[in-house]
Protein backbone atom coordinates (compact mmCIF):
# COMPACT_ATOMS: atom_id res chain seq x y z
CA UNK A 1 0.00 0.00 0.00
CA UNK A 2 1.71 3.16 -1.24
CA UNK A 3 1.25 6.61 0.76
CA UNK A 4 1.81 8.66 -2.03
CA UNK A 5 1.26 8.55 -5.73
CA UNK A 6 3.15 11.01 -8.48
CA UNK A 7 1.43 11.30 -11.43
CA UNK A 8 3.49 11.97 -13.95
CA UNK A 9 1.94 13.17 -17.83
CA UNK A 10 2.62 11.02 -20.28
CA UNK A 11 1.00 12.72 -23.14
CA UNK A 12 2.64 13.66 -26.45
CA UNK A 13 2.61 17.54 -25.56
CA UNK A 14 4.49 16.62 -22.03
CA UNK A 15 6.30 13.46 -24.03
CA UNK A 16 7.72 16.54 -26.05
CA UNK A 17 8.47 18.57 -23.05
CA UNK A 18 10.88 15.16 -21.44
CA UNK A 19 8.49 13.80 -19.30
CA UNK A 20 9.66 10.60 -19.70
CA UNK A 21 13.39 11.69 -18.60
CA UNK A 22 10.78 12.39 -15.33
CA UNK A 23 9.80 9.26 -14.55
CA UNK A 24 13.28 7.53 -14.55
CA UNK A 25 14.28 10.42 -12.65
CA UNK A 26 11.40 9.94 -9.91
CA UNK A 27 12.33 6.41 -9.78
CA UNK A 28 16.25 7.18 -9.18
CA UNK A 29 15.37 9.40 -6.45
CA UNK A 30 12.79 7.21 -4.60
CA UNK A 31 15.48 4.06 -4.69
CA UNK A 32 18.36 6.67 -3.37
CA UNK A 33 15.77 7.76 -0.60
CA UNK A 34 14.60 4.42 0.21
CA UNK A 35 10.96 5.41 -0.32
CA UNK A 36 10.55 3.21 -3.63
CA UNK A 37 8.08 0.81 -1.48
CA UNK A 38 6.17 3.82 0.03
CA UNK A 39 5.68 5.75 -3.08
CA UNK A 40 3.90 4.99 -6.39
CA UNK A 41 5.19 6.72 -10.16
CA UNK A 42 2.27 6.57 -12.31
CA UNK A 43 2.60 7.73 -15.88
CA UNK A 44 -0.95 9.47 -17.11
CA UNK A 45 -2.28 10.84 -20.10
CA UNK A 46 -3.01 14.27 -20.87
CA UNK A 47 -4.41 16.62 -17.76
CA UNK A 48 -4.88 19.09 -20.15
CA UNK A 49 -3.25 21.91 -19.60
CA UNK A 50 -0.66 21.29 -22.05
CA UNK A 51 1.01 24.88 -21.97
CA UNK A 52 2.44 23.90 -18.96
CA UNK A 53 4.20 20.53 -19.38
CA UNK A 54 5.46 18.52 -17.79
CA UNK A 55 2.83 18.21 -15.39
CA UNK A 56 3.59 16.14 -11.89
CA UNK A 57 0.70 16.18 -9.47
CA UNK A 58 1.22 14.27 -6.41
CA UNK A 59 -1.84 13.08 -4.18
CA UNK A 60 -2.84 12.97 -1.25
CA UNK A 61 -3.49 16.69 -1.76
CA UNK A 62 -3.53 16.69 -5.59
CA UNK A 63 -0.14 19.63 -5.89
CA UNK A 64 -0.08 20.40 -9.21
CA UNK A 65 3.64 21.17 -10.48
CA UNK A 66 3.69 22.92 -13.83
CA UNK A 67 6.70 23.38 -16.01
CA UNK A 68 8.65 20.36 -13.92
CA UNK A 69 12.28 19.79 -15.22
CA UNK A 70 14.28 17.09 -14.53
CA UNK A 71 16.47 19.00 -12.25
CA UNK A 72 13.97 20.15 -10.16
CA UNK A 73 12.90 15.90 -9.06
CA UNK A 74 15.12 15.86 -6.31
CA UNK A 75 14.23 18.78 -4.72
CA UNK A 76 10.36 17.53 -5.39
CA UNK A 77 11.31 13.97 -3.56
CA UNK A 78 13.41 15.25 -0.34
CA UNK A 79 11.25 18.24 0.32
CA UNK A 80 7.82 17.17 -0.79
CA UNK A 81 7.72 13.07 -0.17
CA UNK A 82 10.56 13.06 2.40
CA UNK A 83 9.86 15.85 4.62
CA UNK A 84 5.99 17.24 3.67
CA UNK A 85 7.20 20.39 2.60
CA UNK A 86 5.46 21.87 -0.96
CA UNK A 87 8.27 23.02 -3.37
CA UNK A 88 6.29 26.29 -4.27
CA UNK A 89 7.76 27.87 -6.48
CA UNK A 90 7.05 24.37 -9.23
CA UNK A 91 3.13 24.64 -7.89
CA UNK A 92 0.63 25.93 -10.86
CA UNK A 93 0.10 29.84 -9.86
CA UNK A 94 -3.84 29.51 -10.53
CA UNK A 95 -3.57 26.70 -7.57
CA UNK A 96 -2.50 29.37 -4.89
CA UNK A 97 -4.05 31.14 -2.86
CA UNK A 98 -4.02 32.98 0.65
CA UNK A 99 -4.94 29.93 2.66
CA UNK A 100 -2.46 27.41 0.80
CA UNK A 101 -2.54 24.92 -2.37
CA UNK A 102 -6.64 24.72 -3.56
CA UNK A 103 -8.10 22.21 -5.38
CA UNK A 104 -7.33 21.85 -8.69
CA UNK A 105 -11.66 21.86 -9.31
CA UNK A 106 -11.62 25.14 -8.33
CA UNK A 107 -8.69 27.00 -10.27
CA UNK A 108 -10.10 29.06 -13.63
CA UNK A 109 -8.73 26.38 -15.62
CA UNK A 110 -11.22 23.80 -14.60
CA UNK A 111 -13.88 24.92 -12.37
CA UNK A 112 -16.62 25.67 -14.94
CA UNK A 113 -15.34 22.62 -17.32
CA UNK A 114 -17.43 19.04 -16.71
CA UNK A 115 -15.14 15.69 -18.00
CA UNK A 116 -16.96 12.66 -18.92
CA UNK A 117 -15.04 11.72 -22.14
CA UNK A 118 -11.83 13.04 -20.33
CA UNK A 119 -12.98 11.81 -16.83
CA UNK A 120 -10.05 9.22 -16.53
CA UNK A 121 -7.61 10.85 -18.45
CA UNK A 122 -4.79 12.29 -16.41
CA UNK A 123 -6.53 10.33 -13.62
CA UNK A 124 -5.29 6.45 -14.87
CA UNK A 125 -2.27 4.86 -16.05
CA UNK A 126 -3.29 4.24 -19.13
CA UNK A 127 -1.42 1.35 -19.80
CA UNK A 128 -3.40 -0.73 -16.63
CA UNK A 129 -6.42 -2.80 -17.13
CA UNK A 130 -6.94 -3.00 -13.52
CA UNK A 131 -6.94 0.97 -13.16
CA UNK A 132 -9.54 1.14 -15.88
CA UNK A 133 -11.98 -1.62 -14.12
CA UNK A 134 -11.43 0.17 -10.63
CA UNK A 135 -12.77 3.65 -12.08
CA UNK A 136 -16.07 1.27 -13.32
CA UNK A 137 -14.65 0.17 -16.65
CA UNK A 138 -16.09 -2.34 -18.40
CA UNK A 139 -19.15 -2.31 -16.18
CA UNK A 140 -21.29 -0.58 -19.04
CA UNK A 141 -20.11 -3.60 -21.35
CA UNK A 142 -21.40 -5.56 -18.47
CA UNK A 143 -24.72 -4.40 -17.98
CA UNK A 144 -25.20 -4.13 -21.78
CA UNK A 145 -24.58 -7.88 -22.07
CA UNK A 146 -26.14 -9.24 -18.83
CA UNK A 147 -29.58 -6.76 -18.73
CA UNK A 148 -30.30 -5.54 -21.98
CA UNK A 149 -31.20 -6.58 -25.74
CA UNK A 150 -29.80 -4.45 -28.54
CA UNK A 151 -32.51 -2.68 -28.77
CA UNK A 152 -32.98 -1.89 -24.82
CA UNK A 153 -29.21 -0.64 -25.40
CA UNK A 154 -30.05 1.47 -28.89
CA UNK A 155 -32.82 3.04 -27.08
CA UNK A 156 -30.59 4.14 -24.14
CA UNK A 157 -28.21 5.57 -26.59
CA UNK A 158 -31.32 7.45 -28.99
CA UNK A 159 -32.97 8.45 -25.13
CA UNK A 160 -29.88 10.05 -24.44
CA UNK A 161 -29.76 12.48 -27.68
CA UNK A 162 -26.11 11.83 -27.76
CA UNK A 163 -25.05 13.44 -31.30
CA UNK A 164 -21.82 12.29 -33.30
CA UNK A 165 -18.65 14.04 -32.14
CA UNK A 166 -16.58 13.87 -35.25
CA UNK A 167 -18.08 16.26 -37.15
CA UNK A 168 -21.66 17.33 -38.60
CA UNK A 169 -23.17 16.06 -35.31
CA UNK A 170 -25.65 13.22 -36.53
CA UNK A 171 -27.67 11.71 -34.19
CA UNK A 172 -25.79 8.60 -32.60
CA UNK A 173 -28.73 5.90 -31.86
CA UNK A 174 -30.27 6.68 -35.12
CA UNK A 175 -26.87 6.15 -37.27
CA UNK A 176 -26.71 2.61 -34.90
CA UNK A 177 -30.54 1.83 -34.90
CA UNK A 178 -29.96 1.92 -39.60
CA UNK A 179 -26.79 -0.70 -39.01
CA UNK A 180 -29.11 -3.37 -36.85
CA UNK A 181 -31.67 -2.46 -39.20
CA UNK A 182 -29.30 -3.79 -41.98
CA UNK A 183 -29.43 -7.28 -42.76
CA UNK A 184 -26.04 -9.52 -43.26
CA UNK A 185 -24.65 -11.82 -41.60
CA UNK A 186 -20.91 -10.31 -41.34
CA UNK A 187 -21.37 -6.40 -39.61
CA UNK A 188 -18.44 -4.35 -38.83
CA UNK A 189 -18.05 -1.29 -36.10
CA UNK A 190 -15.14 1.23 -36.94
CA UNK A 191 -14.06 4.24 -34.91
CA UNK A 192 -12.44 7.05 -36.67
CA UNK A 193 -9.26 7.99 -34.69
CA UNK A 194 -7.59 9.69 -37.71
CA UNK A 195 -7.97 13.36 -36.72
CA UNK A 196 -6.26 15.51 -38.88
CA UNK A 197 -7.47 18.97 -38.27
CA UNK A 198 -4.85 21.35 -37.74
CA UNK A 199 -4.65 22.08 -34.22
CA UNK A 200 -7.32 19.19 -33.10
CA UNK A 201 -6.20 16.98 -30.49
CA UNK A 202 -8.69 15.57 -28.42
CA UNK A 203 -9.16 12.07 -30.27
CA UNK A 204 -5.32 11.63 -29.41
CA UNK A 205 -5.53 12.62 -25.76
CA UNK A 206 -8.14 10.21 -25.10
CA UNK A 207 -6.17 7.30 -26.91
CA UNK A 208 -3.24 8.07 -25.13
CA UNK A 209 -4.92 8.42 -21.58
CA UNK A 210 -7.93 6.31 -21.53
CA UNK A 211 -7.39 3.97 -24.23
CA UNK A 212 -9.88 1.15 -22.90
CA UNK A 213 -13.25 3.29 -23.08
CA UNK A 214 -13.05 3.09 -27.02
CA UNK A 215 -12.22 -0.78 -26.59
CA UNK A 216 -15.81 -1.14 -24.17
CA UNK A 217 -17.49 0.90 -26.20
CA UNK A 218 -17.06 -0.20 -29.54
CA UNK A 219 -17.84 -3.54 -27.71
CA UNK A 220 -20.93 -2.10 -26.53
CA UNK A 221 -21.85 -1.17 -29.83
CA UNK A 222 -21.06 -4.64 -31.66
CA UNK A 223 -23.06 -6.32 -29.28
CA UNK A 224 -26.26 -3.41 -30.28
CA UNK A 225 -26.00 -4.30 -33.68
CA UNK A 226 -24.99 -7.55 -34.42
CA UNK A 227 -21.16 -6.95 -35.01
CA UNK A 228 -18.57 -9.16 -34.01
CA UNK A 229 -15.32 -7.82 -35.75
CA UNK A 230 -13.93 -3.80 -34.95
CA UNK A 231 -11.51 -1.51 -36.43
CA UNK A 232 -9.58 1.60 -35.09
CA UNK A 233 -8.23 3.75 -37.86
CA UNK A 234 -5.49 5.48 -35.97
CA UNK A 235 -3.45 7.64 -37.79
CA UNK A 236 0.65 6.18 -38.00
CA UNK A 237 1.57 9.61 -36.48
CA UNK A 238 0.21 9.20 -32.93
CA UNK A 239 3.20 6.52 -31.89
CA UNK A 240 2.23 6.66 -27.94
CA UNK A 241 -1.51 5.84 -28.82
CA UNK A 242 -0.70 2.93 -31.31
CA UNK A 243 1.13 1.55 -28.46
CA UNK A 244 -1.08 2.27 -25.77
CA UNK A 245 -3.82 0.76 -27.68
CA UNK A 246 -2.08 -2.24 -29.14
CA UNK A 247 -1.22 -3.11 -24.66
CA UNK A 248 -5.06 -2.37 -24.10
CA UNK A 249 -6.37 -4.88 -26.91
CA UNK A 250 -3.46 -7.35 -25.48
CA UNK A 251 -4.83 -6.54 -21.89
CA UNK A 252 -8.68 -7.03 -22.85
CA UNK A 253 -7.94 -10.08 -24.76
CA UNK A 254 -6.14 -11.70 -21.36
CA UNK A 255 -9.37 -11.12 -19.33
CA UNK A 256 -11.70 -12.30 -21.52
CA UNK A 257 -13.39 -8.17 -22.90
CA UNK A 258 -12.30 -9.45 -26.27
CA UNK A 259 -12.77 -12.07 -28.05
CA UNK A 260 -15.14 -15.04 -28.06
CA UNK A 261 -18.33 -15.27 -25.13
CA UNK A 262 -17.60 -12.30 -23.45
CA UNK A 263 -19.21 -12.27 -19.80
CA UNK A 264 -19.74 -16.04 -20.52
CA UNK A 265 -22.62 -14.77 -23.34
CA UNK A 266 -22.65 -16.08 -26.87
CA UNK A 267 -21.24 -12.79 -27.86
CA UNK A 268 -17.83 -12.20 -29.47
CA UNK A 269 -16.03 -9.46 -30.29
CA UNK A 270 -12.46 -8.44 -31.63
CA UNK A 271 -10.64 -5.73 -32.78
CA UNK A 272 -7.86 -4.71 -34.72
CA UNK A 273 -5.68 -1.78 -35.56
CA UNK A 274 -5.41 -0.15 -38.82
CA UNK A 275 -2.42 2.41 -39.49
CA UNK A 276 -3.42 5.58 -41.26
CA UNK A 277 -0.68 7.75 -43.39
CA UNK A 278 -1.78 10.74 -42.52
CA UNK A 279 -4.35 11.87 -45.21
CA UNK A 280 -7.04 14.70 -44.11
CA UNK A 281 -9.73 12.51 -46.43
CA UNK A 282 -9.82 9.62 -45.09
CA UNK A 283 -11.50 11.30 -41.70
CA UNK A 284 -14.61 10.59 -44.38
CA UNK A 285 -15.91 7.83 -43.32
CA UNK A 286 -15.80 6.02 -46.76
CA UNK A 287 -12.65 7.27 -47.41
CA UNK A 288 -11.39 5.62 -44.00
CA UNK A 289 -13.03 2.35 -45.11
CA UNK A 290 -11.69 1.85 -48.42
CA UNK A 291 -8.40 2.80 -46.60
CA UNK A 292 -8.82 0.02 -44.26
CA UNK A 293 -9.58 -2.36 -47.46
CA UNK A 294 -6.26 -1.58 -48.35
CA UNK A 295 -7.00 0.76 -51.48
CA UNK A 296 -6.16 4.66 -52.11
CA UNK A 297 -7.81 6.76 -49.62
CA UNK A 298 -10.91 7.99 -51.78
CA UNK A 299 -14.52 8.75 -50.58
CA UNK A 300 -17.19 7.24 -52.51
CA UNK A 301 -20.66 8.04 -53.70
CA UNK A 302 -23.29 8.13 -50.95
CA UNK A 303 -26.03 6.71 -51.18
CA UNK A 304 -25.62 3.79 -50.11
CA UNK A 305 -24.32 5.06 -46.98
CA UNK A 306 -22.01 2.91 -44.89
CA UNK A 307 -24.61 1.58 -42.28
CA UNK A 308 -26.38 -0.95 -45.44
CA UNK A 309 -22.88 -1.00 -47.42
CA UNK A 310 -19.47 0.69 -45.93
CA UNK A 311 -16.29 -1.68 -44.81
CA UNK A 312 -15.95 -4.65 -47.07
CA UNK A 313 -19.38 -3.62 -48.73
CA UNK A 314 -21.19 -4.68 -45.25
CA UNK A 315 -23.18 -2.63 -42.72
CA UNK A 316 -20.74 -0.93 -40.88
CA UNK A 317 -20.46 1.56 -38.13
CA UNK A 318 -18.51 4.24 -37.35
CA UNK A 319 -18.34 6.89 -34.44
CA UNK A 320 -15.11 8.56 -33.61
CA UNK A 321 -12.98 8.62 -30.54
CA UNK A 322 -14.88 10.89 -28.48
CA UNK A 323 -18.20 9.69 -29.38
CA UNK A 324 -17.36 6.10 -28.02
CA UNK A 325 -15.81 7.63 -24.89
CA UNK A 326 -18.90 9.08 -23.70
CA UNK A 327 -21.03 5.12 -24.45
CA UNK A 328 -19.88 3.74 -21.38
CA UNK A 329 -21.16 6.21 -18.82
CA UNK A 330 -24.46 6.70 -21.00
CA UNK A 331 -25.12 3.05 -20.32
CA UNK A 332 -24.20 3.20 -16.36
CA UNK A 333 -26.05 6.60 -15.83
CA UNK A 334 -28.94 6.60 -18.34
CA UNK A 335 -29.88 8.55 -20.95
CA UNK A 336 -31.36 11.24 -18.22
CA UNK A 337 -28.20 11.85 -16.60
CA UNK A 338 -26.67 12.57 -19.80
CA UNK A 339 -29.19 15.03 -21.75
CA UNK A 340 -29.41 16.45 -18.50
CA UNK A 341 -26.46 18.34 -19.53
CA UNK A 342 -26.09 20.83 -22.69
CA UNK A 343 -29.15 22.70 -24.63
CA UNK A 344 -31.94 21.25 -26.16
CA UNK A 345 -30.56 20.04 -29.24
CA UNK A 346 -27.00 19.57 -28.09
CA UNK A 347 -27.02 17.31 -25.15
CA UNK A 348 -23.58 16.67 -22.60
CA UNK A 349 -20.13 18.23 -22.90
CA UNK A 350 -17.67 19.45 -25.93
CA UNK A 351 -13.91 18.80 -25.81
CA UNK A 352 -12.01 21.34 -27.32
CA UNK A 353 -8.41 21.87 -28.26
CA UNK A 354 -7.74 25.11 -27.45
CA UNK A 355 -4.87 26.96 -29.32
CA UNK A 356 -3.71 30.26 -30.98
CA UNK A 357 -3.13 33.57 -29.10
CA UNK A 358 -4.42 32.18 -25.72
CA UNK A 359 -2.83 31.19 -22.67
CA UNK A 360 -3.65 28.42 -21.68
CA UNK A 361 -3.18 26.28 -24.49
CA UNK A 362 -4.30 22.69 -23.85
CA UNK A 363 -7.48 20.70 -23.54
CA UNK A 364 -10.75 21.31 -21.96
CA UNK A 365 -14.24 20.06 -21.86
CA UNK A 366 -17.19 22.19 -21.48
CA UNK A 367 -20.97 21.28 -21.48
CA UNK A 368 -22.49 22.44 -24.18
CA UNK A 369 -24.12 25.77 -24.38
CA UNK A 370 -20.81 27.18 -22.59
CA UNK A 371 -20.12 30.62 -24.46
CA UNK A 372 -16.72 31.47 -26.25
CA UNK A 373 -16.47 34.35 -23.98
CA UNK A 374 -15.91 31.80 -21.24
CA UNK A 375 -14.09 29.65 -22.97
CA UNK A 376 -11.27 32.20 -24.25
CA UNK A 377 -11.53 34.01 -21.24
CA UNK A 378 -12.11 32.15 -17.97
CA UNK A 379 -10.47 28.74 -19.26
CA UNK A 380 -8.67 29.84 -21.61
CA UNK A 381 -6.67 32.38 -19.22
CA UNK A 382 -7.70 35.40 -21.99
CA UNK A 383 -5.16 36.55 -24.66
CA UNK A 384 -1.31 37.25 -24.22
CA UNK A 385 -0.12 40.56 -24.37
CA UNK A 386 -3.26 42.41 -23.35
CA UNK A 387 -4.14 41.81 -27.02
CA UNK A 388 -8.14 41.66 -28.13
CA UNK A 389 -10.00 38.83 -29.25
CA UNK A 390 -10.67 39.16 -33.05
CA UNK A 391 -11.95 35.60 -33.70
CA UNK A 392 -12.19 31.91 -33.05
CA UNK A 393 -11.95 29.28 -35.93
CA UNK A 394 -13.92 26.05 -35.08
CA UNK A 395 -14.34 23.13 -37.14
CA UNK A 396 -10.35 23.52 -38.33
CA UNK A 397 -10.41 23.56 -42.51
CA UNK A 398 -14.18 22.26 -42.49
CA UNK A 399 -15.07 25.44 -40.31
CA UNK A 400 -15.47 28.81 -40.15
CA UNK A 401 -14.59 32.33 -38.11
CA UNK A 402 -16.38 33.27 -35.29
CA UNK A 403 -16.00 36.91 -34.72
CA UNK A 404 -16.44 39.06 -31.66
CA UNK A 405 -19.36 39.88 -32.63
CA UNK A 406 -20.76 36.20 -31.63
CA UNK A 407 -18.44 35.70 -28.70
CA UNK A 408 -21.35 35.14 -26.28
CA UNK A 409 -23.43 33.10 -28.42
CA UNK A 410 -23.76 29.59 -26.75
CA UNK A 411 -21.70 26.77 -28.62
CA UNK A 412 -23.50 24.20 -29.54
CA UNK A 413 -24.34 22.56 -33.20
CA UNK A 414 -27.33 24.73 -34.14
CA UNK A 415 -25.71 28.03 -33.37
CA UNK A 416 -22.33 27.85 -35.00
CA UNK A 417 -24.24 26.46 -38.07
CA UNK A 418 -26.39 29.74 -37.70
CA UNK A 419 -23.25 32.12 -37.50
CA UNK A 420 -21.44 30.34 -40.34
CA UNK A 421 -18.75 28.38 -38.86
CA UNK A 422 -19.31 24.09 -37.31
CA UNK A 423 -18.38 21.86 -34.47
CA UNK A 424 -16.16 19.92 -36.57
CA UNK A 425 -13.64 17.13 -34.35
CA UNK A 426 -13.05 20.44 -31.47
CA UNK A 427 -10.16 22.64 -32.62
CA UNK A 428 -10.78 25.68 -31.48
CA UNK A 429 -8.17 28.31 -32.71
CA UNK A 430 -8.27 31.82 -30.86
CA UNK A 431 -7.02 34.69 -32.72
CA UNK A 432 -5.85 38.40 -31.82
CA UNK A 433 -5.74 41.72 -33.99
CA UNK A 434 -2.57 40.98 -35.25
CA UNK A 435 -4.29 38.08 -37.76
CA UNK A 436 -5.51 38.70 -41.05
CA UNK A 437 -8.22 37.10 -42.18
CA UNK A 438 -7.66 36.95 -45.33
CA UNK A 439 -4.33 35.19 -44.58
CA UNK A 440 -6.44 32.21 -41.93
CA UNK A 441 -8.75 32.14 -44.83
CA UNK A 442 -5.75 31.10 -47.26
CA UNK A 443 -3.69 28.85 -44.79
CA UNK A 444 -6.76 26.73 -44.30
CA UNK A 445 -7.43 26.86 -47.95
CA UNK A 446 -3.89 25.78 -48.77
CA UNK A 447 -3.94 22.64 -46.44
CA UNK A 448 -7.34 21.56 -48.11
CA UNK A 449 -5.74 21.84 -51.81
CA UNK A 450 -3.06 19.66 -50.22
CA UNK A 451 -5.03 17.23 -49.16
CA UNK A 452 -7.68 17.05 -51.39
CA UNK A 453 -7.81 13.36 -52.86
CA UNK A 454 -8.90 15.00 -56.61
CA UNK A 455 -11.28 12.66 -57.17
CA UNK A 456 -13.52 14.86 -58.22
CA UNK A 457 -13.74 18.01 -60.40
CA UNK A 458 -14.96 20.66 -57.98
CA UNK A 459 -12.84 19.87 -54.90
CA UNK A 460 -9.74 19.09 -56.74
CA UNK A 461 -9.89 22.23 -59.20
CA UNK A 462 -12.27 24.41 -57.62
CA UNK A 463 -9.92 24.74 -54.67
CA UNK A 464 -6.83 25.98 -56.33
CA UNK A 465 -9.02 28.00 -58.00
CA UNK A 466 -10.07 29.35 -54.79
CA UNK A 467 -6.73 29.69 -53.36
CA UNK A 468 -5.18 31.59 -56.77
CA UNK A 469 -7.93 34.52 -55.71
CA UNK A 470 -6.40 34.39 -52.33
CA UNK A 471 -2.86 34.57 -53.25
CA UNK A 472 -3.63 37.57 -55.55
CA UNK A 473 -5.47 39.56 -53.53
CA UNK A 474 -2.80 39.38 -50.37
CA UNK A 475 0.00 40.12 -52.96
CA UNK A 476 -2.01 43.21 -53.87
CA UNK A 477 -3.53 42.32 -57.14
CA UNK A 478 -6.65 41.63 -56.28
CA UNK A 479 -9.30 43.61 -57.33
CA UNK A 480 -13.18 44.37 -56.44
CA UNK A 481 -14.71 41.19 -59.03
CA UNK A 482 -12.47 38.91 -57.14
CA UNK A 483 -14.17 39.28 -53.76
CA UNK A 484 -17.60 37.93 -55.83
CA UNK A 485 -15.27 35.12 -58.03
CA UNK A 486 -14.43 34.07 -53.90
CA UNK A 487 -18.30 34.15 -53.10
CA UNK A 488 -19.82 32.10 -56.77
CA UNK A 489 -16.95 29.95 -56.60
CA UNK A 490 -17.12 28.76 -53.03
CA UNK A 491 -20.85 28.07 -53.43
CA UNK A 492 -20.11 25.90 -56.38
CA UNK A 493 -17.42 23.99 -54.65
CA UNK A 494 -19.85 23.60 -51.60
CA UNK A 495 -23.10 22.41 -53.91
CA UNK A 496 -20.77 20.02 -56.31
CA UNK A 497 -18.09 18.12 -54.34
CA UNK A 498 -18.52 14.54 -53.77
CA UNK A 499 -17.62 14.30 -50.20
CA UNK A 500 -17.47 16.46 -46.88
CA UNK A 501 -13.63 17.62 -47.37
CA UNK A 502 -14.80 19.74 -50.44
CA UNK A 503 -18.39 20.81 -49.23
CA UNK A 504 -16.75 22.06 -46.06
CA UNK A 505 -13.41 23.94 -47.56
CA UNK A 506 -14.58 26.42 -48.54
CA UNK A 507 -16.10 27.44 -45.17
CA UNK A 508 -13.08 29.82 -43.63
CA UNK A 509 -13.70 31.65 -47.31
CA UNK A 510 -17.22 32.35 -46.61
CA UNK A 511 -16.86 32.51 -43.05
CA UNK A 512 -14.41 35.17 -42.95
CA UNK A 513 -15.87 37.20 -46.07
CA UNK A 514 -18.65 37.53 -44.17
CA UNK A 515 -17.58 38.75 -41.06
CA UNK A 516 -14.60 40.52 -42.16
CA UNK A 517 -15.55 41.68 -45.67
CA UNK A 518 -13.72 45.23 -44.57
CA UNK A 519 -10.70 43.27 -44.46
CA UNK A 520 -10.60 41.85 -47.77
CA UNK A 521 -11.71 45.20 -48.97
CA UNK A 522 -8.97 46.87 -47.37
CA UNK A 523 -6.61 44.52 -49.38
CA UNK A 524 -8.42 45.32 -52.31
CA UNK A 525 -9.21 48.77 -52.67
CA UNK A 526 -6.72 50.31 -50.45
CA UNK A 527 -3.91 47.64 -50.79
CA UNK A 528 -3.12 47.57 -46.73
CA UNK A 529 -3.83 44.64 -44.46
CA UNK A 530 -4.44 46.30 -41.45
CA UNK A 531 -2.93 43.34 -39.19
CA UNK A 532 0.33 43.92 -40.95
CA UNK A 533 0.72 40.57 -41.95
CA UNK A 534 0.72 40.31 -45.70
CA UNK A 535 3.80 41.10 -46.76
CA UNK A 536 3.51 42.73 -50.11
CA UNK A 537 1.12 45.24 -48.64
CA UNK A 538 3.45 46.66 -45.96
CA UNK A 539 5.02 49.54 -46.12
CA UNK A 540 7.78 50.31 -43.31
CA UNK A 541 8.05 54.06 -42.66
CA UNK A 542 10.10 56.37 -40.58
CA UNK A 543 7.98 58.47 -38.26
CA UNK A 544 10.41 62.02 -38.81
CA UNK A 545 8.87 63.38 -35.12
CA UNK A 546 10.34 60.25 -32.99
CA UNK A 547 13.37 59.48 -35.37
CA UNK A 548 16.61 60.35 -32.93
CA UNK A 549 18.82 59.46 -35.70
CA UNK A 550 20.46 56.75 -33.60
CA UNK A 551 21.39 55.08 -36.92
CA UNK A 552 20.52 51.30 -35.55
CA UNK A 553 18.05 50.77 -37.75
CA UNK A 554 20.46 51.59 -41.12
CA UNK A 555 22.61 49.13 -38.96
CA UNK A 556 20.28 46.25 -38.82
CA UNK A 557 18.78 46.94 -41.84
CA UNK A 558 20.11 43.27 -44.16
CA UNK A 559 19.49 45.02 -47.77
CA UNK A 560 20.60 48.78 -47.04
CA UNK A 561 17.34 49.89 -47.73
CA UNK A 562 17.88 52.12 -45.11
CA UNK A 563 19.74 56.06 -45.03
CA UNK A 564 20.30 58.82 -42.73
CA UNK A 565 22.81 60.65 -41.05
CA UNK A 566 23.60 60.80 -37.35
CA UNK A 567 21.08 62.91 -35.35
CA UNK A 568 19.20 63.61 -38.63
CA UNK A 569 15.89 61.74 -39.52
CA UNK A 570 16.56 58.06 -41.62
CA UNK A 571 14.40 57.27 -44.20
CA UNK A 572 13.23 53.76 -45.96
CA UNK A 573 13.95 53.12 -49.89
CA UNK A 574 10.26 51.25 -50.67
CA UNK A 575 12.19 49.90 -54.03
CA UNK A 576 14.85 48.07 -51.43
CA UNK A 577 12.90 47.17 -48.92
CA UNK A 578 12.17 43.39 -48.17
CA UNK A 579 9.63 44.33 -45.18
CA UNK A 580 11.84 42.24 -42.60
CA UNK A 581 11.04 43.85 -39.74
CA UNK A 582 14.12 44.10 -38.52
CA UNK A 583 13.98 47.69 -38.45
CA UNK A 584 10.65 48.03 -36.60
CA UNK A 585 12.02 45.55 -33.84
CA UNK A 586 15.33 46.57 -33.18
CA UNK A 587 14.22 50.80 -32.92
CA UNK A 588 14.34 51.98 -29.53
CA UNK A 589 12.02 54.87 -30.07
CA UNK A 590 8.80 53.77 -31.22
CA UNK A 591 9.61 55.50 -34.52
CA UNK A 592 9.37 52.74 -37.53
CA UNK A 593 5.69 51.43 -38.25
CA UNK A 594 4.06 49.91 -40.61
CA UNK A 595 0.78 50.77 -42.86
Amino acid sequence: MYRSHVLVCGGTGCTSSGSNKLLSTFKNELVNHGLEEEVAIVETGCHGLCALGPIVIIYPGATFYAMVKEEDVAEIVSEHLLKGRIVSRLVYTEAISEDGIKPLSETNFYKKQHRIALRNCGIIDPSCIDEYIGTGGYEALGKALTEYTPDDVIQIITDSKLRGRGGGGFPTGIKWKLAKESKSDQKYVCCNADEGDPGAFMDRSILEGDPHVVLEAMAIAGYAIGANQGYIYVRAEYPIAIERLEYAIKQAREYGLLGNNIFNTDFSFDIELRLGAGAFVCGEETALMTSIEGNRGEPRPRPPYPAVKGLFDEPTLLNNVETYANIPPIIVNGADWFKSMGTENSKGTKVFALGGNINNTGLVEVPMGTTLREIVEEIGGGIPNGRKFKAAQTGGPSGGCISAENYDVPIDYDNLLEIGSMMGSGGLIVMDETSCMVDIAKFFLEFTVDESCGKCTPCRIGTKRLLEILNKITSGNGTPEDLDKLEELSYHIKENSLCALGQSAPNPVLSTLSNFRSEYEAHVLDRICPAGVCKALMHYVIDADKCKGCTLCARVCPVNAISGKVKETHVIDQDKCIKCGACMEKCRFDAIHFN
